[in-house]
């Protein structure tokens, strides 16, 4: 009787730890974020003025026209890559991650400088913009959605005279689209380059 009692009990201590660790504490987390953190818990989805969603301010997304702030390079292209050309399987697996080249190594050198013009530093340069070290190295995860407030800087005359826009608006537009210091103290001032063109679209010329 005493073994039946005690695996009764076992039984029963399982059942509700299992219910209380597998149902109820998930359930009350999913509640939570909903109430308390929405926008966060649903994936920080970035609507644009039609009200569709047009990313996550999480991931990044490629910007490379004049019209725009670029964006950082990405080496899996911020896991965009083309369904029939996907030979690195990034739809496959969702893979990111920065390329581990080191500085040193030709690969990194031929990727930034290219040939005939063709490499993100000479792009750059030939739009007009200084390059900074962000705009021509990956991030550690290639999905940052980020670039430093002096990359966006870099960037005004080029985008200012393929839409027409006075530079003054676009420094505003770059200090109203600064992430500051998480808590003042942690991390760097950032640039959400998905924010900020979203923005730029909204702005008119003289406004």
């Amino acid at each position: 009787m005493s073994f039946a009692r005690d695996a009764g009990r076992a039984v029963r201590s399982t059942l509700l730890l299992w219910v209380i660790t597998a149902i109820i504490y998930p359930l009350l987390m999913i509640a939570c974020g909903q109430i308390v953190f929405p926008f966060q818990a649903n994936g920080s989805l970035i609507k644009n003025a039609q009200n569709q969603v047009v990313g996550s301010a999480l991931i990044g997304q490629p910007f490379t026209t004049d019209r725009y702030f670029n964006s950082r390079p990405s080496t899996t292209s911020y896991s965009t890559a083309d369904p029939k050309k996907d030979e690195a399987g990034v739809l496959k697996t969702g893979v990111s991650g920065a390329s581990n080249l080191a500085p040193s190594n030709p690969a990194l050198r031929a990727r930034i400088s290219g040939k005939n013009d063709e490499g993100d530093f000479n792009r750059l340069k030939n739009a007009g913009v200084q390059p900074t070290a962000d705009l021509v190295y990956t991030s550690g995860s290639s999905l940052d959605p980020h670039i430093t407030p002096e990359a966006a800087k870099a960037q005004i005359t080029r985008v200012a005279n393929a839409r027409q826009l006075q530079p003054n608006q676009l420094e505003t537009l770059i200090a109203q689209n600064t992430d500051n210091r998480f808590l003042g103290i942690f991390g760097e001032p950032g640039v959400n380059v998905l924010k900020l063109n979203l923005a730029l679209d909204r702005l008119k010329p003289g406004s």
